[in-house]
């Protein structure tokens, strides 16, 4: 990765912690017919190391969610006809978001226009590190609010679009070549009006791209087989995380890569591409962690490269 400061290291370990030292990640997700993407968000944060999780969720499929993850909070939040989240929860759900130390919103939330102001006032009003993934970029970008307007935002936000997501956030194509990539990415910082802005982009892809507007890194792991659905969603669950560990965005957002990268590599190896799932992505992220942790070092030299 980066060649920065420090090698993203995960907060030490020590023998009188408890839960509550590792942060409290509180995730955003899911809606009638999409709990499988709650879900894996919420296992991937589950074995990234938060103390605590707490999944929102419409109540329309609490049950589902719940009864499969019994390590993980979950709190029902009103749902619309259609079975999203409505905007009704809105007071509710800031409520649990101020006891976060990090959230995550966006895989399998859907699409309507409660949805669209709550991840709107989410991002503009709500004073904790959050990552907006999936459906709450696609929410965002229908609210139009990278359009040129000057961004003030409350806490840091990881953004982690994949090419099409950062297609409707831009208003432009995103290339497919890996310099016009990196290029439209530092065409997206230059184009925000106030510098500064507590704002980190990952965008996704073969050499996945880090950048917060000053270090930018490309990651090395990951294979195509991880190109399938469910597989966004691990990655949230991972950066989510580390947000609420107190890793900083861009530390958390490359390592995150790196490590949601190597479990699709132990997974292809095992399964060979063509059968790697999102699930499979889960099976064998402790290992990448593992690895990562025998030599903090050599693994991220061996992850991905950057400048500053």
């Amino acid at each position: 990765m980066a060649k920065t400061d420090s090698l993203f290291p995960l907060p030490p370990r020590h023998r009188c912690d408890h839960k509550g030292t590792y942060g409290t990640a509180v995730l955003v997700a899911g809606s009638l017919g999409m709990a499988g993407a709650a879900a894996l968000c919420a296992r991937a944060a589950l074995l990234s190391g938060a103390g605590l999780i707490r999944l929102l969720t419409a109540k329309t499929i609490v049950p589902i969610v719940a009864g499969g993850i019994p390590d993980v909070m979950t709190a029902p939040l009103a749902a619309d006809r259609k079975g999203k989240i409505a905007l009704a929860s809105l007071e509710q759900l800031q409520g649990h978001l101020a006891k976060a130390s990090a959230f995550g919103i966006g895989p399998g939330l859907g699409q309507s226009l409660g949805l669209q102001r709550l991840a709107e006032k989410l991002f503009f009003e709500q004073k904790t590190p959050a990552v907006f993934d999936a459906d709450a970029l696609n929410l965002l970008a229908a609210r139009h609010v990278f359009d040129g307007q000057t961004l003030s935002l409350p806490a840091p936000r990881v953004l982690t679009p994949h090419p099409g997501e950062f297609a409707r956030l831009t208003g432009k194509p995103t290339p497919a070549d890996a310099a016009g990539r990196a290029e439209a990415v530092r065409d997206f910082f230059r184009g925000l009006r106030k510098k500064n802005i507590p704002l980190t982009l990952l965008l996704k892809g073969a050499g996945t791209i880090i950048c917060d507007g000053d270090r930018l890194a490309v990651n090395r792991t990951g294979n195509p087989g991880m190109a399938v659905g469910g597989s966004g969603d691990v990655l949230t669950g991972i950066i989510t995380a580390f947000l609420a560990r107190g890793l900083e965005p861009f530390d958390a957002a490359a390592l995150a890569a790196a490590l949601h990268g190597k479990a699709g590599d132990l997974a292809a190896r095992a399964f060979g591409m063509e059968s790697l799932s999102a699930s499979s992505l889960l099976e064998y992220l402790p290992e990448a962690f593992v690895q990562y942790q025998r030599n903090p070092s050599a693994f991220m030299e061996n992850a991905g490269e950057g400048e500053r």
